[in-house]
């Protein structure tokens, strides 16, 4: 595996605590802004940050509404470096496809970027490493960020 990136991201990607309270959509936190994370982030929302340190802007969409989405994103298969990756534990007929869903951040090949309420703080996963949990062990597919309009 090539080397641990976490370290090449700014202290504000690389030290963020998880906050399942903290999701897209979400008030701030009291003295921050909409799109700072470092008091806190769910999967979504940190994922969301890092697209945006990287000039790719995420609608504040929740994870059944990121994989219906195909205004502001694309399926992407395979998955490629930024593209968001999905994981849940399966099918839930009750559920859109989707609902409830784990983000990360693709970033080569078996590497995803992510923050979990396991782990506590951003991670670096394999995809085996998510196969082994059963709330991660279906991995859904990969969306792709289209390119933002250029103004004129």
């Amino acid at each position: 595996m090539p080397a641990d990136p976490l370290p090449r991201l700014p202290a504000a990607l690389r030290d963020v605590p998880y906050d399942g309270a903290r999701h897209p959509g979400a008030p701030p936190a009291p003295g921050h802004h909409l799109y700072d994370v470092t008091a806190g982030a769910n999967c979504q929302l940190y994922a969301y940050a890092v697209l945006r340190r990287f000039g790719r802007q995420v609608p504040p969409l929740r994870s059944a509404e990121l994989w219906a989405d195909t205004a502001a994103t694309v399926r992407a298969e395979p998955p490629g470096p930024l593209d968001l990756v999905l994981f849940d534990a399966g099918e839930a007929p009750e559920r859109p496809a989707g609902y409830g869903a784990h983000v990360g951040v693709h970033l080569g090949p078996d590497q995803v970027l992510h923050l979990c309420k396991e782990v506590g703080r951003p991670a670096v996963w394999t995809y085996a490493d998510f196969a082994r949990r059963a709330r991660y062990a279906r991995f859904l597919g990969a969306k792709r960020v289209r390119a933002a309009p250029v103004g004129r």
